[in-house]
């Protein structure tokens, strides 16, 4: 269930503006809204509503305008901003030959991971796994584990090294009710252990309630913002989903 611990007062992070426009026509427009560390942010808004679109900008994989700003509280000053992302989902071939360790690998060496498997890199990405009850996988083919599986691999290469921010594009599809369960309850772990932020986007409105610290209604633009129960109450909630 939702943790209900305050949010911390060590990081904050604004988004501002964010725009993006495809042959003149806006996908998402003047998007803003503050996210603070040891909070759950989840995105929800109808299909269409840019959502995904706006995860895509706050990793400046594609053209907008606006920013991004991280600040440190304590400090009263800007830094650079440290963003983990774990995808929606990944095409794997159910006969693709890497194994976890050969994904890990690949992801924080430089040497190529196919020469030769390196003892101390090995134990490592172990002991990475094992803080997401994944070690027993390392040897395991990529195209053999199941969806829970496969975005708890995710989540600790996406957090490796530790990000100021995890951003997650509906990290759950396809993924079982105890894994979902198992899932939510790493990431608030997470949240709270390591003083981070995490953006979601979802669909599932009742793991919405369930988690959320704050939810973003998004239909090109903020609608509403705010705790569950308040944007859930709203009146631009009921224009857009209606009673749920």
């Amino acid at each position: 269930m939702k943790n209900n611990t305050e949010s911390c007062d060590l990081h904050l992070t604004k988004v501002d503006n964010i725009s993006v426009k495809i042959n003149k026509q806006y996908i998402i427009h003047n998007v803003s809204f503050d996210i603070h560390c040891k909070e759950l942010t989840m995105i929800i808004g109808r299909n269409g509503a840019g959502k995904s679109t706006l995860l895509k900008a706050m990793l400046d994989e594609i053209p907008h305008t606006g920013k991004i700003e991280f600040f440190d509280v304590k400090k009263n000053k800007q830094q650079k901003i440290k963003i983990g992302y774990v995808p929606q989902s990944l095409n794997v071939e159910r006969d693709m030959p890497t194994s976890v360790y050969d994904m890990f690998a690949s992801y924080i060496s430089d040497n190529p991971v196919w020469l030769h498997k390196d003892k101390e890199l090995y134990e490592e990405i172990k002991n990475r796994l094992k803080g997401f009850g994944a070690e027993k996988l390392i040897d395991k083919k990529v195209g053999n584990l199941s969806g829970g599986e496969l975005q708890r691999v995710l989540l600790s290469i996406a957090t490796y090294p530790l990000p100021n921010m995890l951003i997650l594009d509906e990290p759950v599809s396809g993924i079982d009710v105890n894994g979902t369960k198992e899932f939510y309850q790493i990431l608030t772990e997470m949240k709270i252990k390591n003083d981070m932020s995490i953006v979601l986007v979802s669909h599932d409105l009742g793991l919405v309630k369930k988690f959320a610290d704050k939810v973003i209604l998004l239909d090109k633009k903020v609608l509403k913002d705010g705790t569950p129960e308040e944007v859930f109450s709203s009146e631009e909630f009921q224009k857009v989903f209606g009673e749920v």
